[in-house]
């Protein structure tokens, strides 16, 4: 019999060897411990990754070292009701263009900017992107969102470092996760249905997930 199509759309990047990273971050390595070829029964694979090489999920540990770690964060927060929202601005992500959409209480927003169009092409993520600036992460703070995710490998920091780390801290303090290397290309904007639970790392500052959207 054939399989029923599925209405989920897979927004999480495939995880390969030599796959797109920070220039300063391990690459992605995967080794073959049994190989049938070799007379081995099974096939069996090591990897070796950060935890923030693909889509992934930042814990509050990630900034302040005795917060919670990805394993102690509430699985509601990752699974539920969102929209991914099409960013217009072409340099930054502005609570301007934001107070236009309906962006309610509990929400999970995944931002689709230009950067989906052209940021996971390559070896390693370029310069400059479209991030959240302080002033919006602060809007989205005031709008009670349970979760936020970006087509890029960092929700903020392309006016600076310390805005970068500020960004973090404004969403992670008020208990809002965040999502990383979110793959929209392609993906049309709207309201979804979202899961993206991220791995059980004990005290993880982060955790790979497998995200999927679901049009409502």
């Amino acid at each position: 019999m054939p399989k029923a199509k599925s209405n989920w759309i897979d927004v999480s990047l495939p995880i390969y060897a030599g796959m797109i990273g920070g220039p300063k971050d391990p690459k992605v390595e995967f080794k073959l411990l049994r190989d049938p070829a070799k007379g081995d029964p099974v096939t069996m694979s090591q990897v070796t990754m950060s935890c923030h090489s693909g889509t992934h999920i930042d814990a509050p540990r990630h900034f302040f070292p005795d917060a919670a770690g990805v394993d102690e964060l509430p699985l509601d927060t990752f699974i539920g009701l969102g929209q991914v929202i099409e960013i217009k601005d072409p340099d930054s992500i502005k609570s301007a263009e934001l107070k236009n959409y309906d962006i309610r209480p509990g929400d999970r927003i995944l931002f689709k900017t230009k950067n989906s169009s052209w940021v996971f092409e390559g070896e390693f993520f370029p310069t400059p992107y479209v991030s959240i600036t302080i002033e919006a992460a602060q809007f989205l703070v005031g709008k009670k969102i349970s979760l936020v995710g970006i087509d890029y490998i960092t929700v903020g920091g392309s006016e600076s470092r310390e805005a970068n780390m500020t960004v973090h801290k404004i969403f992670l303090d008020a208990g809002i996760a965040v999502m990383e290397e979110v793959n929209l290309k392609g993906v049309k904007p709207g309201r979804y249905e979202v899961n993206a639970v991220p791995l059980r790392f004990r005290k993880g500052d982060a955790g790979h997930c497998r995200a999927l959207i679901r049009p409502l």
